[in-house]
């Protein structure tokens, strides 16, 4: 690293945890993130900021007014454009060393599994199950911790899947069943902070996981119900009749 970089990342160095070493991991390593709505514009913002070397964003969507209450990648000068390009404005203005790739389309079969093979760490901040169970069928295959939040009305929701441990749950371990759940932000709204935090502690988690810091979510879910500001840690164990993760 340059002294420009020391300076940009002096007070993470200063953590014993991470020093310069970690810094340097960082800068090699490599995330996806599903989704660049409410969710994925904190995730994007931290880990861009925090130094990490190469962030695929993958989005089909185009910014629209009604995302501007919570999605704090785009602005409005950004109306119509699609999200992808929004954020990488954003995002390089934040930090113009990362490398950045979009992905404007859904990601789906054989391109979700070659873009999830890149990724040393996904974060699924996507709205949809569809995503949400392939995603966690291509990191199943390639061995790739996957980092789930979700947020509805004034409650959230996160946790990490990280099947190259031999305990750990995927995603329908907790979701058993395929079934489309009829709740969107769209039908039933939300509280924009709400994505924040959660966004946010999806980027903390991925963090710990590219230096393999303290404990993660991982067997854990994470619950915030905003109205009365109380969390609620539940134990989220593999299930041995899981139809994906199960033997």
């Amino acid at each position: 690293m340059d002294d420009a970089q020391l300076l940009r990342y002096s007070r993470q160095i200063m953590l014993p945890q991470i020093d310069v070493a970690g810094q340097e991991k960082l800068r090699g390593s490599s995330v996806l993130i599903v989704g660049l709505g409410g969710l994925g514009s904190p995730a994007a913002l931290y880990l861009a900021a925090a130094g990490v070397g190469h962030l695929l964003l993958a989005d089909d969507d185009s910014v629209d007014l009604s995302n501007l209450q919570r999605q704090i990648l785009h602005t409005q000068n950004n109306i119509g454009q699609a999200k992808t390009q929004s954020a990488i404005a954003a995002l390089e203005a934040i930090n113009p060393d990362t490398r950045l790739t979009a992905i404007n389309s859904r990601l789906q079969g054989d391109v979700m599994e070659t873009t999830v093979e890149q990724a040393d760490v996904i974060v699924d901040a996507s709205d949809n199950f569809a995503t949400r169970f392939a995603l966690n069928q291509a990191c199943l295959k390639f061995s790739k911790p996957l980092v789930s939040g979700a947020v509805i009305r004034m409650e959230g929701q996160i946790t990490v899947f990280d099947c190259r441990r031999a305990d750990s749950p995927c995603y329908r371990c907790l979701y058993p069943d395929m079934v489309e759940i009829a709740e969107t932000c769209s039908e039933n709204g939300v509280l924009a902070p709400v994505v924040g935090i959660i966004g946010s502690i999806q980027a903390t988690e991925t963090i710990k996981l590219l230096l393999q810091l303290g404990n993660t979510l991982t067997g854990r879910l994470l619950l915030l119900d905003a109205m009365t500001m109380e969390w609620r840690n539940i134990a989220l164990p593999r299930d041995p009749a899981c139809p994906s993760c199960g033997q």
